[in-house]
């Protein structure tokens, strides 16, 4: 939940040409997250808490895809990036890892 209010708050120093583009697209994917792992995580199958986890890893890279777009406009600092692309990491770690351990 904080990555998603972080990524939301660099966001809006992304131009405002953008705003239907790569701030649109980056915080989709953030909330997307949050929410399939939510989703997932009621009243599920094992098997398909595991494809809700699946997802919200997909929505994770998206968000980092975003991170490199935007560094490369120079919409953020690299200190920016490496920031959340540091937690991005971690979390895409483990997420993983909880995606293995559920039977």
């Amino acid at each position: 939940m904080d990555f998603g209010e972080n990524i939301f708050k660099i966001s809006t120093q992304f131009p405002k040409e953008e705003t239907y583009n790569l701030t649109s697209q980056i915080r989709r994917a953030v909330d997307s997250i949050a929410l399939n792992i939510s989703e997932g995580s009621i009243g599920q199958s094992n098997p398909e808490y595991k494809r809700f986890i699946g997802m919200a890893t997909r929505s994770l890279a998206e968000v980092v895809t975003c991170l490199h777009k935007a560094s490369r406009r120079k919409y953020i600092s690299d200190e920016e990036f490496n920031e959340h692309y540091n937690f991005a990491y971690n979390l895409m770690n483990m997420m993983v890892a909880f995606k293995n351990k559920i039977s």
